[in-house]
């Protein structure tokens, strides 16, 4: 039954309950209760939609914006390069850093090529490679998330994809220099969280982050894959969500419709977010940085109602 014939529903009942004695409250309250649960399905559903929205402006778009100079760096001096996870050095307002985030294509030769978004082992490697050497030399971190998961293939199996992304957590939890973490699409999994532990945390208004897509959800545990809509609301996963979680610190609004109607403003928006954290966290010695960053992780997930 949709919204429309719930609430013609609604009104039957009310004019039933009005032209006579009984007392149909009960079921007027279940049906009100299944529009707003309607109402949440859809919002969220929006939300996730957004997120994957195809002229949604990716990581490179957002740093020819948001930094100066950028210098792409390849390879995990282990096995190769991934064009899935891509990094390298740059300048913001004149302050050298590193740079790393998921870049996902938009033809099918870019998809193709970047695998979606979709890190392999060499390339969550390579992150950890670049993130060690700007705590060598002192340059904060700043990743730019947005991945629906890491690539779940034989081969990346094989090389230790579930290895790499542990270490990630494990060594970024640890780095002795600043790390802001942005999410500017989908957040998925173990994929996102191995470029995503750091110091500050932000979502763009319309990106999502979760442990598992809202299809997967829907097919595991609703044992309907047609449930997305609704596994989509159950997850809690859009900004208001985490944010009202403790799980990021601020969210960064879009334009009206999504990011894709006017990159350069929320551009602009990403660029400022990062601009009020970054002098304070430099300020900050290293041992303070990594033990507040480990104090908020290990605060993530407590029940304290």
């Amino acid at each position: 039954m949709n919204t429309e014939a719930i609430r013609k529903k609604i009104e039957e009942l009310k004019r039933l309950a009005e032209n006579s004695d009984f007392d149909l409250g009960e079921e007027i309250g279940a049906l009100e209760t299944k529009i707003r649960a309607g109402s949440e399905n859809e919002a969220a559903w929006r939300r996730v939609e957004l997120a994957r929205h195809p002229d949604r402006p990716s990581a490179l778009d957002y740093i020819e914006r948001v930094f100066e100079g950028f210098v792409e760096l390849h390879g995990d001096r282990l096995f190769g390069d991934d064009p899935a996870i891509i990094g390298g050095l740059a300048f913001f307002d004149g302050r050298p850093v590193t740079v790393i985030a998921n870049q996902k294509g938009r033809t099918l030769k870019e998809n193709m090529f970047r695998n979606h978004g979709m890190g392999n082992p060499e390339g969550y490697r390579k992150a950890l490679r670049l993130a060690k050497q700007a705590e060598k030399f002192h340059r904060p971190v700043i990743t730019l998330v947005d991945t629906a998961g890491a690539y779940p293939g034989i081969g990346s199996e094989e090389r230790g994809v579930g290895e790499a992304i542990a270490r990630n957590l494990r060594d970024f939890s640890q780095l002795k220099t600043p790390v802001i973490c942005v999410i500017i699409g989908e957040g998925g999994s173990g994929g996102a969280l191995g470029i995503c532990v750091g110091d500050k945390i932000y979502m763009l208004e319309n990106a999502v982050y979760s442990v598992i897509s809202p299809e997967g959800f829907a097919s595991i545990l609703l044992h309907d894959s047609a449930k997305a809509k609704e596994a989509a609301a159950m997850l809690r996963m859009t900004s208001g969500d985490l944010l009202g979680f403790g799980i990021i610190n601020g969210v960064i609004p879009e334009p009206e419709g999504g990011a894709q109607n006017d990159p350069g403003l929320t551009a602009e928006r990403i660029k400022e977010a990062i601009a009020r954290d970054i002098d304070y966290l430099c300020r900050r010695s290293p041992a303070v940085l990594v033990r507040y960053r480990n104090q908020k992780i290990r605060k993530f997930g407590r029940y304290t109602g």
